[in-house]
């Protein structure tokens, strides 16, 4: 098995993902300003967590040598998008400083943190391997998306550096790195091994999808008592 086997085990689920609303939106420029604040706070607030888990896996790691990768690749990547997420604040005059984690965002990071304290390394990889793919491909989806759409005055010069960030030759050089580790992990794995990082894998397709359901609707945490 590889890590290709993981996508192409996720694909029905990947398809819609890739049409999703908010995704669209932001090529059509029908997305609400609004909206693509509330998901660039709970992004930055949910990468400070992923990588603590790049951290905790990098300490973990068989080899100096894939312990270096991971921080060079993943990290370097993170980096990156709290680079473009910075930029974001900065015209916007605000950041994600006191910001709480919306109930997804609170989801999707416990189930990470879980998986990579509790579980074998390589189930953590598997874990955290649909966060950087799926957002290469929907990148590259929407930049031809864009394309076919030509000039479009509705959308904001963010959606575009989002896109152009996502779908770029930079991000792919990295997450193609990365899968490379899952890779070498697929093949030593036994075959319950390679099922439960199947598991994770798939959890975290779906928790994708609704984290840009969250931003989509803007979710908040109920108010029960005033609290």
């Amino acid at each position: 098995m590889s890590a290709q086997q993981l996508w192409d085990n996720a694909a029905s689920m990947l398809a819609v993902t890739e049409k999703h609303p908010f995704l669209v939106g932001m090529v059509n420029g029908t997305l609400s300003n609004d909206s693509f604040k509330y998901y660039i706070v709970q992004d930055a607030l949910y990468l400070r967590d992923f990588a603590d888990c790049f951290r905790r896996l990098a300490e973990s790691a068989g080899s100096e040598e894939d312990s270096k990768q991971l921080q060079a690749s993943a990290i370097g990547a993170i980096e990156a998008e709290m680079m473009l997420h910075g930029s974001f604040f900065k015209e916007w005059d605000n950041s994600a400083e006191g910001a709480k984690q919306m109930p997804h965002t609170l989801l999707y990071t416990s189930y990470l943190k879980r998986v990579v304290a509790t579980r074998p390394h390589k189930q953590g990889l598997a874990a955290l391997l649909p966060c950087h793919w799926v957002y290469m491909h929907v990148g590259k989806r929407m930049v031809k998306l864009r394309e076919g759409l030509g000039e479009c005055t509705n959308r904001l010069p963010q959606f575009d550096a989002w896109i152009d960030m996502y779908g770029g030759d930079d991000v792919e050089e990295k997450v193609k790195a990365f899968i490379k580790l899952v890779d070498a992990e697929c093949k030593v794995a036994t075959e319950e091994e390679l099922k439960e990082m199947q598991e994770h894998f798939n959890m975290c397709c779906k928790l994708e999808h609704m984290f840009w359901d969250q931003a989509s609707n803007q979710m908040e945490w109920p108010n029960l008592g005033g609290m």
